[in-house]
């Protein structure tokens, strides 16, 4: 199959990925777009899973072939689990997947638990099984043991991946952003002692245009968390679709087995006519853009490390304990539970900066301490983290009002102070 895609323009998909591409359960992903509700700040960001997916699938032959061009053997079945696995990676995907399983917690992540394990006894696994690869990509997409060599699933799921490097193309052009990375990064990839490795050495000297690269990557990682996926907006919209799903889950109207059936907007309607009413509210407002507003806002500027980690223990990891505190702050404000959404993330780390890397000195970890770029490698890294941030979410007539109470219940005040172009 010939498809056309904006970013790697033609794509040709083998009769195996072709036929894992027509399953209804891949079809399904059409209907998921990949940035949640960023299309409320975005408008362009309608790009989907289905999408993506496709394009991981075409990235992971590209690295394959740079892989060859090191002088490293993949075998043609290799190859193939390697493609097959990067197509299916997001096969479990449930709408607004991030959001509920990250940021609210509802579920367990897509890529853990055993949606995949329940998808690979049905169809999907008998078409794998026809091209005699059932076990290999289970094993490299984590729904059964590793029967493949590790560089393999490093493709898939490790620092720097097919995953990453198709995501952060595709959402910055469809977010309408000018960053990118360079193609020579293909060139860069190697195996060693059974793993991916990104190679900074060249001749036995090491190479500053690959390391350069990199960095590339990973700045255009922290810039694309900082612009989209960490913006107040999007990280409204999505608290509030998941305090609905919440509400709807805990009524026993909604469970996790039905979001596999679902898409976004199929998920959204389900919520307004479940019966739910604060389910059913939270999804009417989502539908029409009328969000909550930012009521109390602190950030990892000011608030100390150990305490970060206590409040996402207490807010992020426990809901029991998250809800008790939306009913005490919305009986304080006098609004209804479902009109107080708490948002406590966990702590974030760029996974990325720990990447496999071959020098002079032999292999490392490119956030080494003793790398010659560690002091940059360190800054954009606690960059990173001092993304953090923590939000009570309210309707806007009583903004003002849960700064106060929410200043009063945490102990720090807000830094939010509202109003202007930019708020």
């Amino acid at each position: 199959m010939l498809l056309r895609d904006p970013i790697h323009g033609d794509i040709e998909l083998s009769a195996l990925e072709t036929t894992l591409l027509d399953l209804p359960v891949m079809q399904r992903l059409r209907g998921v777009k990949q940035l949640g509700t960023a299309y409320l700040v975005y408008p362009g960001a309608l790009h989907t899973r289905f999408d993506h997916s496709i394009g991981v699938c075409t990235v992971a032959h590209r690295m394959v072939e740079g892989l060859r061009r090191a002088g490293c053997a993949v075998s043609a079945e290799q190859e193939a689990a390697v493609g097959a696995a990067a197509l299916l990676h997001d096969v479990t995907h449930v709408p607004f997947g991030h959001t509920l399983e990250d940021e609210r917690r509802l579920f367990a992540r897509h890529d853990k638990g055993s949606r995949l394990g329940a998808l690979l006894a049905g169809e999907l696994g008998e078409a794998l099984a026809r091209f005699g690869l059932r076990e290999i990509v289970a094993g490299l997409l984590g729904a059964g043991p590793l029967v493949s060599p590790r560089w393999m699933q490093d493709m898939v799921s490790g620092a720097i991946d097919a995953d990453l490097l198709d995501y952060l193309r595709r959402d910055s052009f469809f977010a309408g952003l000018s960053h990118d990375y360079d193609d020579r990064i293909f060139r860069a990839f190697a195996i060693r002692d059974d793993r991916l490795v990104v190679r900074l050495v060249k001749h036995g000297m090491d190479r500053p245009d690959a390391r350069s690269e990199i960095l590339r990557v990973l700045r255009l990682r922290y810039f694309l968390t900082e612009r989209v996926y960490y913006h107040h907006t999007k990280v409204v919209a999505g608290a509030m679709i998941s305090k609905a799903v919440e509400q709807a889950v805990d009524r026993g109207v909604l469970g996790e087995g039905d979001l596999l059936e679902l898409n976004d907007w199929t998920l959204l309607d389900r919520l307004i006519h479940s019966g739910v009413a604060g389910a059913s509210s939270l999804a009417r407002k989502l539908q029409s853009r009328d969000l909550l507003k930012r009521g109390y806002v602190v950030s990892a500027r000011s608030v100390p490390d150990a305490q970060r980690a206590q409040w996402v223990a207490r807010m992020h990891h426990d809901r029991s304990e998250r809800a008790r505190l939306e009913r005490q702050i919305a009986g304080s404000l006098g609004v209804s539970f479902e009109d107080v959404v708490l948002y406590c993330p966990a702590l974030t780390v760029m996974k990325e900066a720990a990447v496999p890397v071959e020098i002079s000195r032999g292999l490392a970890f490119l956030n080494d301490p003793h790398d010659e770029a560690h002091a940059e490698i360190q800054a954009l890294q606690d960059r990173y983290a001092g993304l953090w941030r923590f939000f009570v979410f309210v309707p806007d007539a009583v903004s003002g009002a849960a700064a106060e109470v929410c200043g009063e219940l945490f102990g720090l005040p807000s830094e939010h102070r509202g109003g202007g172009l930019l708020a």
